[in-house]
């Protein structure tokens, strides 16, 4: 009885976890998965799926260390600089529009692609975020967007253009600050990329390495 329990868990798992739109979720909790129904079928010497479950987990595990490799990497991303009306730059946020309306109330396609400058992430042939800043005053350039596509909201590709690409000392900028009010889980997002909160703005900003 109990074991049936559990392989039912463990079937749950897997359904639930293919419909993770997180490539990084997806992974772990098809890992845990496997673990589970390797020792659910493992217990009842059903040789078959115990080898297919390894064999998953196996594939899970190279998958996961990739990940976890290239999450960091500047080998693995680029960052590209493009206009703020490109055809492609407002097609994709088009695409977007509810998801980024939902993490950005207010933002506005057609203010934002008016003037400043935009960024896109590339990790090899796919876009995984867009950047788009104001034009800068005195060496600050506040953020108008920072989306990150849901498959890829597990890392944090925003690093690779506020720290690591250097486009931004090279444009002159000192600092970046975020949008006012960012609370949450967008806090802890720019708390992860090395921004910290200034109360008197109640924005994250960070200083632009030279």
């Amino acid at each position: 009885m109990y074991l049936e329990i559990i392989g039912w868990v463990g079937s749950a798992i897997l359904v639930w976890s293919l419909m993770q739109t997180r490539i990084l979720r997806l992974r772990i909790f098809n890992l845990i998965g496997c673990f589970i129904h390797i020792g659910y079928n493992f217990a009842f010497s059903v040789w078959p799926m115990v080898g297919l479950n390894v064999v998953l987990a196996v594939i899970n595990i190279i998958q996961l260390r990739k990940l976890l490799r290239e999450r960091h990497s500047e080998a693995s991303y680029d960052v590209v600089p493009t206009a703020t009306d490109s055809p492609y730059l407002v097609r994709q946020l088009t695409r977007h529009a509810d998801d980024i309306a939902a993490l950005n109330p207010g933002f506005d396609l057609a203010s934002a692609t008016s003037s400043g400058e935009a960024y896109l992430v590339l990790l090899g042939d796919e876009t995984v975020g867009y950047v788009i800043l104001e034009e800068p005053t005195d060496g600050v350039a506040n953020i108008k967007l920072d989306y990150v596509v849901p498959r890829y909201r597990d890392f944090t590709p925003g690093e690779f253009v506020f720290r690591r690409s250097g486009l931004l000392s090279e444009r002159g900028f000192r600092r970046v600050a975020s949008r006012p009010g960012v609370k949450d889980n967008a806090g802890t997002y720019y708390e992860a990329l090395g921004f910290t909160y200034d109360q008197s703005t109640d924005t994250y900003v960070l200083d632009v390495a030279a």
